[in-house]
């Protein structure tokens, strides 16, 4: 389920409201209610089932019932409920000039506080979260027709021809002039087809094996372009029991080479590992890439992470910088 405020939720809220106090209104007409309780019941009662419904939609129920603590998840909700029902009751009470000696006490106080708020809030609270129900399937199941294209494509990224042709030719130069760093080299690269292949069904991975990912397939790419791209892994954090989209760090590492032509000076890629992120920066290059580029790799991770977490990927785009932030995921046992 969705569980950010849209404009959508406010207009919905904004009939609903709308509606209820026309009719409320009539009845306040037709028995005669005094003029203070027309400007001050429906304010406080927009406050008192907006403050409910918002703070279970968007705040209770993601927090409390995703990690199954049910138990604190009632006594907030129960106070919750209690708490602005009263300030609702308390303020009708007195715009009302009703007896305070008739004033409902402790136990009955609570009860009756339950009772209304659960009666006032029920339709619109069914109301939103249907809607935020509804959306969400449609989002899901948006993206899982789109995680199936982009499994394809990165099945296809995986076996690459060009990927293989381009590695071939390097070890084939390697073979002749420095046996040593070939066999690293043939090394290096069994071990990122090894890794594409254990991975290839998983949607998530470790974030210390894909560094080692990201390790190997720098060794490549510096073999293959020599001192054209220079990356440095700045580890300010521990990188176990961390978790990205297996491949995440593929991905931008590949975007670099592809959309970046060094001139006289290398492209400078830094890896930066922090608790709750991790971020990838590099200059650009001064000379124009013809290259026709789609954003299809950055889109593929957009919308993995949409699957996988509410978090999202941010992307700072300027002249001579290129930096992409990729959220850790936690995984909730």
């Amino acid at each position: 389920m969705n569980t950010k405020l849209n404009k959508s939720d406010v207009v919905l809220l904004a009939i609903y409201f709308a509606v209820s106090f026309i009719k409320q209104g009539r009845d306040y007409y037709k028995r005669d209610a005094l003029i203070r309780e027309y400007f001050i019941d429906f304010p406080v009662e927009i406050f008192m089932i907006g403050s409910i419904v918002f703070l279970f939609i968007f705040w209770l129920i993601p927090k409390f019932t995703t990690k199954k603590q049910y138990f604190s998840f009632t006594i907030i909700g129960v106070f919750i409920l209690v708490f602005f029902a009263g300030i609702d009751y308390v303020i009708g009470y007195w715009s009302g000039n009703n007896d305070w000696s008739k004033f409902p006490k402790t136990v009955d106080f609570f009860f009756l506080m339950i009772d209304r708020s659960t009666y006032s809030t029920a339709f619109p609270f069914a109301l939103l979260l249907t809607k935020k129900f509804y959306e969400g399937q449609a989002q899901i199941s948006k993206i899982k027709e789109q995680q199936k294209e982009n499994e394809l494509k990165l099945l296809r990224s995986q076996i690459d021809p060009h990927f293989l042709f381009n590695n071939l030719n390097t070890l084939d130069s390697l073979i002749d002039s420095n046996t040593e760093k070939a066999k690293e080299y043939i090394n290096r690269l069994s071990l990122i087809y090894r890794y594409l292949i254990k991975t290839k069904d998983s949607e998530v991975m470790e974030l210390s094996e894909e560094i080692q990912l990201a390790e190997n397939y720098i060794f490549l790419i510096q073999t293959r372009f020599e001192n054209d791209y220079d990356f440095h892994i700045d580890k300010r954090a521990s990188i176990t029991d961390k978790f990205i989209p297996t491949g995440a760090l593929q991905t931008l590492l590949e975007n670099v080479v592809k959309h970046n032509i060094p001139d006289k000076k290398p492209i400078k890629t830094t890896i930066v590992i922090e608790d709750e992120c991790l971020k990838i920066c590099n200059n650009k290059s001064l000379l124009n890439n013809k290259k026709e580029s789609f954003g299809t790799g950055l889109q593929n991770l957009k919308t993995r992470y949409q699957l996988l977490s509410d978090q999202e990927i941010t992307v700072i785009n300027t002249e001579n910088e290129f930096k992409v932030t990729l959220p850790i995921i936690n995984l909730i046992a």
